[in-house]
């Protein structure tokens, strides 16, 4: 009796036990399938390494970026579109992996839960997806760029839709270069890194633009206040104290003016002021050094660090030196949350797919920016424009924006500029930045304007 007892016992526990493996395994089946199907040793979609079966990508006006034609993946016609759209599809072998071929290859292939991967097997084709990008627009913004390494993104500040995100260096991806992998001169260096989601940079002047949020937020009489610009400022005599250098003596010169004619002087005295404490505060509250995903792709961490800093530090870091380091879609959100009175929208790139899983419109909960500041900072912007740049700089874009060279010895500044149109049917942001670069209104300016007027074109609005 007592060993027909422990064989129940003995049985039931197996049976326990066969239940419990069945529904591990039916639950890394549902939570993991997608990951298991996009494999790369899965010779039904890839071969060698490479994707060869999947779905078309199409820009947001239907122009094919990619597509599979006889078990290959096939590329658009157009040099300048295959470049300047190469970090945002991706490579079909997944070096670049921010890129849409690796993030959404399930979805590409048209996995789902019930089917697995058969309409691909049948069809030989996948499902297709939809992007935000326009082709033409990403192709002028490459040329503009002229060679040089860096980032030109551009965004719809209330939806989020990204309609250009080139980065440099790149490759043509029907003629990848033989050295690709070997080269030691450094002009490959980065080539697979999406700046504009993987970068950070020194963001030079165009993070003055922090420092004056934290001064008008913090400093009531901050637009009485007058500065004595010499081309220095200098923050003391003792150990670990010196001079902010200006690049020019500015003479007697108010906030406003401070800001449109990037004086230094002027920002090394405010982040002073405002203290090491203060200004991380508000560094905080625009979201910097928080996470963000753009289309599945995790944005790199922009860092800000003052603590423990000298008078001299803290200096440097208000106007965009020191340790600061920036990622530019973080600066893109700064800028669409100035424009869009206090709210930051996250960038998205995919438009449409079989079985959409990007977000539009979704707010970034880091960001905190009050309706009065964001309305006083833009007014800011745009007389940077109008009293600086000029208008004519922006025809037809009632532009707002700043220009940065940032300093990064032993080489050269790098330019940047970020801005956004005030234009109510035309509500995009900009970010240029061209590392290494040179000038900000010399080199990014020109950028900005040329990607954004092809975007003008592109609407229909000239």
């Amino acid at each position: 009796m007592k060993n027909t007892t422990r064989r129940v016992y003995i049985v039931l526990l197996l049976v326990v036990v066969f239940f419990a493996g069945l529904g591990f395994m039916l639950y890394t089946f549902i939570t993991d399938g997608t990951t298991w199907v996009a494999d790369r040793g899965n010779e039904h979609i890839y071969s060698e390494g490479s994707l060869t079966v999947a779905g078309t990508i199409f820009d947001r006006k239907g122009v094919e970026l990619i597509s599979t034609v006889d078990g290959e993946r096939i590329f658009n016609d157009d040099e300048a579109v295959r470049r300047s759209t190469l970090h945002i599809i991706g490579d079909s072998s997944g070096y670049i992996s921010t890129g849409i071929q690796t993030l959404y290859r399930s979805n590409l292939v048209g996995y789902n839960f019930t089917n697995g991967i058969y309409g691909v097997l049948s069809s030989d084709e996948g499902c297709d997806i939809r992007l935000t990008v326009d082709a033409d627009v990403s192709a002028a913004a490459y040329e503009a760029m002229d060679g040089n390494k860096g980032t030109v993104v551009v965004y719809n500040y209330k939806t989020g839709e990204t309609l250009c995100m080139v980065s440099a260096p790149d490759y043509d991806p029907l003629d990848i270069p033989d050295d690709i992998d070997t080269d030691t001169t450094g002009k490959y260096e980065g080539i697979y890194l999406n700046r504009a989601i993987s970068g950070v940079f020194t963001p030079g002047s165009t993070f003055k633009v922090v420092t004056a949020i934290s001064a008008i937020e913090n400093i009531p009489d901050v637009f009485k206040k007058e500065f004595n610009c010499t081309g220095k400022y200098t923050t003391g005599s003792a150990a670990g104290d010196g001079d902010v250098i200006c690049h020019s003596k500015h003479g007697k010169i108010n906030f406003a003016d401070g800001l449109s004619h990037s004086c230094n002087v002027v920002f090394a005295s405010l982040a002073n002021e405002l203290g090491a404490e203060r200004l991380t505060e508000t560094v905080r509250k625009l979201g910097f050094g928080e996470n963000v995903t753009i289309s599945k792709a995790d944005a790199v961490r922009s860092t800000f660090d003052v603590s423990g800093s000298t008078k001299l530090d803290l200096g440097w870091a208000g106007i965009g030196q020191y340790t600061t380091l920036v990622n530019p879609c973080q600066m893109l959100m700064l800028m669409g949350g100035i424009a869009n009175g206090g709210t930051a929208v996250i960038p998205y790139l995919v438009e449409d797919s079989s079985e959409l899983i990007d977000v539009k419109g979704k707010m970034n909960p880091a960001f905190t920016l009050s309706p009065e500041t964001a309305l006083t900072i833009k007014k800011m912007l745009r007389y940077n424009v109008t009293s600086y740049y000029a208008d004519e700089t922006f025809p037809g874009l009632e532009m707002c924006g700043k220009t940065g060279t940032a300093e990064v010895p032993p080489d050269e500044d790098h330019a940047w500029f970020v801005g956004f149109s005030q234009r109510n049917d035309f509500p995009y942001a900009v970010v240029v930045c061209l590392e290494n670069g040179g000038s900000g209104f010399d080199e990014a300016v020109p950028v900005a304007n040329t990607v954004m007027q092809a975007l003008l074109r592109a609407d229909g609005l000239r």
